[in-house]
């Protein structure tokens, strides 16, 4: 059975954060299509997709399926109520779960907008300081 108010608050959520589903579906790593077929009701995304939106768009998972999103306050960084004070990702050589601060999720996004040369200064300063060798 289609969860439509699922589906509304993904479309809402995405919308209210100037997102593509094109962006949002790489995050996921699936197709443009298949995060498209949530936004319409046409599928319902796994739990661990589900995971990945709540904490990304800093909302709970009953609030993301269940509750109506447009009745809350939302902003760029999330809900005023209930807000986690971080976002999940996932360690893409170990499959785990992290969480990233506001502050480590704002850098990323900064650092996506670098030239190439400034992000290889960055990643080799980084890379040099790094206690967790590769």
């Amino acid at each position: 059975m289609p969860n439509i108010q699922l589906a509304n608050n993904l479309r809402y959520l995405r919308k209210q954060h100037n997102l593509t589903q094109t962006t949002l579906s790489n995050m996921l790593n699936i197709s443009r299509q298949a995060y498209s077929n949530y936004e319409t009701s046409k599928r319902t995304p796994d739990l661990d997709s589900l995971l990945h939106l709540a904490g990304f768009y800093h909302v709970s998972l009953n609030d993301l399926v269940l509750g109506s999103l447009k009745d809350k306050h939302v902003t760029t960084s999330g809900i005023s109520e209930d807000t986690i004070p971080y976002a999940l990702a996932t360690d893409k050589k170990t499959g785990n779960s992290i969480y990233l601060t506001d502050e480590e999720v704002d850098m990323i996004l900064n650092f996506r907008t670098l030239s190439n040369e400034n992000k290889q200064i960055i990643t080799g300063f980084l890379h040099s300081n790094s206690k967790h060798p590769d």
